[in-house]
């Protein structure tokens, strides 16, 4: 966590200030400064140092903030993994980004003399997981200025500082909640953490929020709590941060009218800040951002190439995944757009290689067909995106020898083929990774290699005529 510095600053100038606010109650600046900084005692105890990467994943927010911001005193990379991630899980992605130590409860404190380490501006010095990474775990891992530099620039078009309550309603283990943690406290605000998304708990944390950083999908949902809570003592909600699929101009209606300015953005975890639209007109660059639109002979969409300050510095342990980068220092994860000019608005018509947007997630196909070809009887299987109002898109599978396993036409035997997929999905796969749409079909369409057609599946799928597909019940 790269804020540690600015936190001991509050701390000595503000000290009774709500840092952070999570399902065991508040901690004052002072109160976090001192945990962390026992904390980094508590790690230096256990004979780690500059340099070492730590796996961090523990269930309350608050311990997990307090765990990073003792990291980055005493120059630790900190490694954020899902505590709800089964053993099996754990064993898979430590084994393929090997840590120095893992820590699934508080951190360890100690008493004595502070933690010594300079900190430099290409320390690594947060590590999260992309999302989608199951047996292929892809831990992304980014430099302090890589973050700290743009929270200037978020300053400036959100408006956040000391006097500001920042809901942050998701896991941190994200990068875009992560970052929002991070630039909250950055500034001096009071990051409310509850660690996930909590329809029940809504209401009462938006009484005294004036921020909130979501996902698309889930900023209805903050307006329908709004406008229940107008008729009763209102909020001082002033401002949305929202982040990942494209927005609907609907939602920003909605919020202008309940008083709410809404900044959205595009990014990526490997990428950070892309483009922004602060008014509804349109994405633009990112302060400090340059876009290449790489648009091949003969196609009308291009690879969306960035080049910044804020890109991270791969992916730990050799992983392989969607970010490529070129010699010039330009970046890009595979997504796709209309050609681009600069003064121009970025106009993103999704991913070149296949992976789904859902909601504020980014899911690679090819690591949800990984665990349910090892389902028995399944002979292939083919996961695409199919439209969501509201999500972007949703995780669909079309499983190929499902067919075979239930006499035909039979409703109960098409439930237990469905039955034995969810089961595999819920035992190896992230929520957002697991199909919510399931296909069966008897011989899916094939290329001339003999490769699953994906684009022709996904096409027939929104086209919603094709008798090969059937809907799994």
């Amino acid at each position: 966590m790269p804020v540690a510095a600015q936190v001991m600053r509050h701390a000595s100038a503000c000290p009774g200030r709500i840092a952070v606010s999570g399902p065991g109650g508040d901690l004052s600046y002072a109160e976090l400064a001192a945990r962390a900084a026992r904390a980094a005692r508590g790690l230096a105890g256990e004979g780690i140092g500059p340099g070492a990467l730590v796996a961090v994943a523990q269930a309350d927010p608050v311990a997990l903030l307090v765990a990073v911001l003792a990291a980055d005193l005493a120059g630790v990379t900190p490694l954020l993994c899902d505590h709800a991630w089964s053993e099996e899980r754990r064993a898979q992605v430590m084994a393929a980004v090997p840590v120095a130590a893992r820590f699934d409860v508080p951190l360890p404190e100690a008493d004595g003399p502070p933690v010594r380490h300079r900190p430099a501006p290409h320390d690594l010095t947060w590590a999260c997981f992309s999302s989608g990474s199951t047996g292929r775990p892809r831990a992304v891992v980014r430099t302090r200025d890589s973050w700290t530099g743009s929270f200037g620039h978020l300053d400036e078009m959100t408006g956040i500082g000391p006097g500001d309550v920042v809901l942050i309603p998701g896991p941190l283990v994200s990068s875009l909640y992560g970052f929002a943690a991070v630039h909250a406290l950055a500034a001096g605000a009071t990051a409310v953490v509850p660690g996930r998304w909590s329809p029940g708990e809504l209401a009462q944390q938006l009484r005294r929020a004036t921020v909130v950083h979501v996902v698309p999908h889930r900023l209805p949902a903050v307006l329908d709590a709004l406008e229940a809570a107008h008729d009763a003592a209102g909020g001082p909600l002033r401002t949305a941060v929202v982040g990942g699929a494209a927005l609907d101009a609907a939602a920003r209606t909605r919020a202008a009218a309940a008083g709410v300015r809404v900044l959205s953005y595009y990014g990526a975890t490997e990428l950070s800040f892309v483009a922004a639209d602060a008014d509804g007109a349109g994405l633009r660059p990112f302060p400090g951002v340059e876009i290449d639109v790489r648009v091949p002979p003969g196609q009308v969409l291009g690879e969306v190439w960035v080049r910044s300050p804020w890109l991270c510095e791969g992916y730990l342990a050799g992983a392989t995944g969607p970010l490529r980068q070129d010699d010039g220092g330009w970046m890009t994860v595979g997504d796709l757009a209309e050609p681009h000019r600069p003064g121009e608005v970025l106009r993103l018509r999704g991913r070149g290689d296949g992976a789904i947007q859902t909601g504020g997630a980014t899911v690679v196909p090819e690591d949800v067909e990984e665990v349910l070809r090892k389902v028995p009887g399944v002979d292939d299987v083919v996961v695409v995106g199919t439209p969501h109002p509201y999500l972007g898109a949703v995780v669909t599978a079309v499983v190929e020898g499902a067919v075979q396993w239930a006499v035909q036409g039979a409703v109960e035997g098409e439930g237990l083929v469905r039955a034995a997929l969810e089961a595999a999905a819920r035992a190896e796969l992230d929520p957002a990774q697991r199909p919510r749409r399931w296909y069966a079909a008897q011989s899916l369409p094939r290329t001339s290699t003999g490769k699953p057609a994906r684009g022709l599946i996904a096409a027939r799928l929104a086209a919603g005529d094709d008798p090969g597909l059937r809907r799994l019940a």
